[in-house]
């Protein structure tokens, strides 16, 4: 009788998992498509880091949050800040110096692992979200491939199909222990 509850126990957590990766992952697809490359939560987008320009506080491939909005002319000396720099480039990098007011307020930045600011200042109006200091190494790889067409056809698809596949063999096994059962309960035939 142990082991009933125990298998029904593990059948569940199993069930729960598979579907709960589904739904993640669906979630994830659905809010990279509607936001335009970059998945949100709860205000925050994620971005993947592609350079190693901000190590060791942001690895490459590491995905980070930041937040979009508010005043661009808000920021400080030491603040992180992700900006569009030329051909429409996000780049995430360090404040060294505020130059200017108002609407006139340029950013000299720099990456914390290089060894000279940035070339170009950047204009307030050109800064995108600040960084607010959450990280996880290396996830970002895993955000790059989900947004491609071939991690979202595979991210959706591989869940659905192991969650139908593990549906199929718990009713397979349900039918089974039906007929055991049967079988059990049905007397002898005599002649």
């Amino acid at each position: 009788m142990k082991t009933i509850k125990v298998k029904k126990w593990l059948s569940n957590i199993v069930t729960t998992v598979l579907f709960a990766t589904l739904l993640f992952m669906a979630v994830i697809v659905i809010s990279s498509k509607a936001s335009g490359g970059d998945p949100s939560f709860l205000g925050y987008q994620l971005k993947t880091v592609l350079s190693g320009s901000m190590e060791p506080r942001i690895h490459t491939g590491s995905i980070i949050a930041v937040k979009p909005g508010g005043d661009m002319t808000r920021f400080k000396k030491g603040d992180v800040i992700t900006f569009k720099a030329s051909e429409n480039k996000l780049i995430t990098h360090r404040i060294n110096k505020v130059e200017g007011s108002g609407s006139n307020t340029r950013y000299v930045t720099k990456g914390d692992n290089n060894d000279a600011p940035d070339l170009e200042t950047v204009l307030a109006n050109n800064v995108v979200a600040e960084y607010k200091g959450f990280t996880v190494p290396y996830v970002g790889y895993g955000m790059e491939f989900a947004q491609s067409k071939k991690g979202t056809t595979l991210l959706m698809i591989v869940p659905g199909i192991l969650l139908l596949i593990y549906s199929v063999v718990t009713i397979w096994k349900a039918f089974r222990e039906i007929e055991v059962t049967k079988k059990e309960e049905t007397p002898p035939v005599s002649n």
